[in-house]
This record gives C-alpha cells, sequence and structure tokens, in this order.
C-alpha cells in the first residue's frame, strides 16, 4: 500500500496565497455593482498601506478628492491624519487605512445601513487578511458600525474597547478636527492627540511583523 503524505504549505506558498487574495479582493472591489453607490462612483476606493500592518484605520466613507484619486484620505482631513500621525512617531506608509464603504456615497453623506450591509463583506476579508492587533474607528459612522451602539463619538473616543480580540479604539475624524481649530486643554485636537499617544503606546508593545 503506497503511504500517502500530507503536503504543508512553506511559508512563501502562505504568502503567495496572501497575495493572490488581495489581489481578487481588489479587483472584486473594483467591478463591484452591488448597491446604488456604484451609479455616482469616478473610483473605487479599497485601501492603501501596509498589509502586514498590526494598526489598522477605517473611516467612514471617500470624499470627493478621494473617489477621483481611488485612494482613502487624500484631501484636507486626510492630510491631517497624516501629520497626527508623523507627530505621534507613526508613519502613514507602516498602517493599513480603509473605510466602512469604499465608494463615495453622494454629496459625502453618511452611508446608508444597507450600504455598509452590503460592502460589510470587503471591510471583512481585509480585516481577515491583515490581522490587526489595533483598529482605530475615525468617527461616529465605524465606530457605531463594529459595536453596534447608538452612543456618540464624544462619550466612545479614547477608550479601549475589544472587538473580536482586537483592541479597538474610537477617535473623533479629522475632518471634524478641521472645523474645530482650538488646541486648548480638553478641546477635540488636544484629546485626539492624547488618544493617538494611548494608541502609539500600545502600538510600541507589539513585535515588529515580517514586512512591517
Amino acid at each position: 500500500m503506497t503511504e500517502k503524505r500530507c503536503y504543508i504549505p512553506t511559508g512563501e506558498d502562505i504568502k503567495e496565497a496572501q497575495k493572490l487574495a488581495w489581489k481578487e479582493l481588489i479587483q472584486q472591489i473594483s467591478s463591484c455593482g452591488k448597491c446604488g453607490l456604484h451609479k455616482t462612483r469616478v473610483s473605487t476606493v479599497p485601501g492603501e498601506g501596509n498589509t502586514k500592518t498590526h494598526l489598522m484605520l477605517v473611516g467612514e466613507g471617500p470624499g470627493e478628492e478621494e473617489d477621483e484619486q481611488g485612494k482613502p484620505f487624500v484631501g484636507k482631513a486626510g492630510q491631517l491624519l497624516t501629520k497626527i500621525l508623523k507627530a505621534a512617531g507613526i508613519s502613514r506608509k507602516d498602517v493599513y487605512i480603509t473605510n466602512v464603504v469604499k465608494c463615495r456615497p453622494p454629496h459625502n453623506r453618511v452611508p446608508a445601513i444597507e450600504e455598509m450591509m452590503t460592502c460589510n463583506m470587503y471591510l471583512e476579508a481585509q480585516i481577515a487578511l491583515i490581522r490587526p492587533s489595533i483598529i482605530l474607528c475615525l468617527g461616529n459612522t465605524p465606530t457605531k458600525w463594529f459595536l453596534k451602539t447608538s452612543e456618540g463619538i464624544s462619550n466612545l473616543r479614547g477608550r479601549w474597547f475589544k472587538w473580536r480580540g482586537i483592541d479597538l479604539m474610537p477617535i473623533f475624524h479629522p475632518s471634524y478636527l478641521l472645523r474645530n481649530e482650538s488646541r486648548k486643554k480638553g478641546s477635540p485636537k488636544d484629546l485626539t492627540w492624547q488618544d493617538i499617544r494611548a494608541v502609539k503606546e500600545k502600538l510600541d508593545q507589539l513585535s515588529p511583523r515580517e514586512g512591517q
């Protein structure tokens, strides 16, 4: 009788499978027509960054500039986000940034529940492939989506939650900070600075991943 041998995938096999999975996921997002948002989009905005990262940032949805460029957080709010991360010692290229929905809602309105439910399969796939240790929710929409709560961002920001074993923190959306210029103690900008430092502190406790 011939002995059957069990094939054990190598590290290279796993890396190649992950690359193919990412490629297929991006293609699926790019050609998606599952909800009405595809009718008004210029381009899809899957996400951008290091897929080997510990830290994943999730916003609401693409804005006008993101829709035009196909990249997340490239407008004024995105530029401020980059500065906030840099000030805390976090490089944007070392994290992964995406949104709950991958197409721009008309007039930058809040995505409808049905739109978020439809797009959730893509967000779930991204989380499964990246396996982040920390998820940073930018603003009300992703916070409520992950935590399934009606409580507002003002009460939830700066607090750590466990979501499927992942450390999750909500913070103010950068666009909100643009509308609130004050840097006084207790202001949204001051609170966000405290929050991002807490994220950096937790991030520093984690061992670097291969490919970071």
